[in-house]
């Protein structure tokens, strides 16, 4: 009898525990969720750009020689500081420069020749004088002056002829020297040499645009540099010249620089492939930068289209889809209500947004806690939601 109540008493605690068990896990459990207060503070209308932009010298250029021919003379090296006007690279030339020489010696064998033809025509025409004034007194025949005439106006003709061809003969120089010059690539400006394709011996060419040939060649100006980046072609309009820009680099994590738009392209970008974009130049607004960057980095343009000191706003992954089925919706929040525990969903009007952060005008009040984890299994309207605490440094 005492075993049999005791039995009875164990399975009635057991099917309590059961049902108890039942009950807790057929209630509904709190999702975890991450919240972000509303707060107050500036935001800003942002644009970025669509791909990686690059860091870019003011002046650069790929040089190759006008001609093709073989290195005679390399006189910098890579890494190299060159002034304006300095040689950079000359190709073998002893042809050209025999050549200048021919046309020097001849040029002045054709100048001797026409001293030569204007003296003889000086001397024609004194001849000429003499015999028209000896006419005029009877005193030589009418035939010999006017030989002496003829002959004066054929030498003064050969003398003007032989100057003639004297400035043909400098001319000739000149384009021969110029042929020179074509052999010779000079800095066009102050510079570093940033890559040399070639070595004395080597045969060189041409690389003119639209070839890929390596030029010999590359010169840049690290003392001013600026940011090339593309953006959207929607985003195109509201950009305008001199608008202020942050500067982001890989190669600075973490640091941005200021900076300021200096160019818009006049045209769209439609490359195979790759949304449609407008190429946006930037420039840095400290000079003191230069001395950190270097021409090829990758950066990154969030151009400042407006902005608002203080005012109410929520993280921008605080927004739920504005577009649900094609359908569009206002924009809305989830906001978590510490009274019940519940989600609670909440029309809002938005102002000023961009990747980071949204104005809030309306439907929200400073220090009401929002969803931003809006991504995980679960989180909707009236759902009972437990606060995610942050990691403990």
């Amino acid at each position: 009898m005492h075993h049999h109540i005791k039995r009875i008493v164990t399975i009635g605690i057991l099917i309590a525990i059961g049902a108890a068990l039942g009950w807790y896990w057929s209630q509904p459990k709190p999702v975890l969720v991450r919240v972000q207060a509303v707060d107050r503070g500036p935001v800003q209308a942002t644009v970025s750009n669509t791909r990686a932009g690059t860091v870019k010298a003011c002046k650069r250029s790929k040089m190759s020689p006008a001609i093709g021919g073989v290195i005679a003379k390399l006189p910098v090296s890579k890494g190299d500081h060159v002034k304006a006007g300095q040689l950079l690279l000359e190709l073998w030339n002893q042809d050209i420069r025999a050549q200048i020489k021919f046309a020097e010696n001849d040029a002045e064998a054709t100048r001797a020749k026409a001293q030569q033809a204007c003296v003889s025509a000086r001397v024609a025409r004194r001849e000429a004088d003499r015999l028209v004034r000896l006419r005029k007194q009877n005193l030589a025949s009418e035939e010999s002056t006017e030989r002496a005439i003829g002959n004066a106006e054929a030498n003064e003709a050969a003398c003007k002829a032989a100057r003639t061809t004297t400035k043909v003969s400098e001319s000739n120089v000149d384009v021969v020297k110029e042929n020179l010059d074509r052999t010779m690539l000079y800095a066009p400006f102050d510079g570093v040499v940033a890559e040399l394709n070639g070595e004395i011996g080597e045969f060189v060419t041409p690389s003119p645009p639209g070839i890929p040939t390596p030029p010999a060649i590359d010169l840049l100006d690290n003392s001013c540099l600026y940011i090339s980046a593309p953006i959207d072609e929607v985003d195109a309009p509201q950009v305008k010249k001199d608008m202020p820009a942050r500067i982001t680099l890989d190669a600075f994590p973490g640091e941005s620089f200021e900076g300021k738009i200096r160019r818009i392209a006049p045209y769209v970008l439609e490359l195979e492939k790759q949304a449609r974009t407008v190429e946006v130049d930037a420039d840095f607004t400290n000079p003191a930068d230069y001395s950190r960057l270097l021409a090829g980095y990758s950066a990154d343009l969030e151009i400042i289209l407006a902005t608002k000191k203080d005012v109410l706003r929520i993280p921008t992954e605080a927004l739920m889809a504005t577009e649900v089925a094609g359908v569009k919706k206002q924009p809305r929040v989830l906001v978590y209500s510490e009274k019940d525990k519940l989600l609670h969903e909440r029309n809002v009007e938005t102002g000023l947004s961009n990747w980071k952060l949204t104005e809030i005008k309306s439907g929200l009040k400073e220090g009401e806690k929002v969803v931003i984890s809006l991504d995980r299994k679960g989180v909707e309207a009236g759902t009972l939601a437990t606060i995610e605490q942050p990691d403990a440094e």
